[in-house]
């Protein structure tokens, strides 16, 4: 007796709502950086130009620092939607032509490690 044949596996996919927020969150938060810097540096007696500038360039790589944890969510999720975007492409492909050779072994390999990336991302979330 065989098994039943299960689905493919659906990646796991952040919704656009939380995609988004976490875009616009990152956004925000860089401005904020900058405008606090720029109120700063003119309360400290520089002219507004000056402090925009200097303010600018402060913000470059402090954001690097302070915004790290933002800014690495945000790209766990535009990399779990990149995965899952390319499961689903793969897996629509043998559902539409089962029957194709396995002449595209370039298309599996990305699809396994498309899988692969996706199953350590969950077993990251779960720590």
């Amino acid at each position: 007796m065989t098994a039943p044949q299960q689905p493919p596996a659906q990646a796991a996919q952040p919704g656009f709502r939380a995609w988004m927020g976490s875009m616009w969150l990152y956004t925000l938060l860089r401005f904020g950086l900058f405008g606090a810097l720029w109120g700063v540096l003119y309360l400290l007696g520089l002219p507004v130009f000056e402090a925009a500038l200097v303010g600018l360039v402060l913000s470059v790589p402090l954001s690097f620092v302070l915004l790290s944890r933002p800014r690495a969510r945000f790209a766990n999720q535009i990399e779990q939607r990149l995965n899952a975007r390319r499961v689903e492409s793969t897996d629509l492909a043998s559902q539409l032509d089962p029957d194709a050779d396995d002449g595209d072994v370039d298309a599996q390999r990305a699809t396994e490690a498309a899988k692969v990336a996706l199953a350590a991302q969950r077993r990251r979330k779960q720590r």
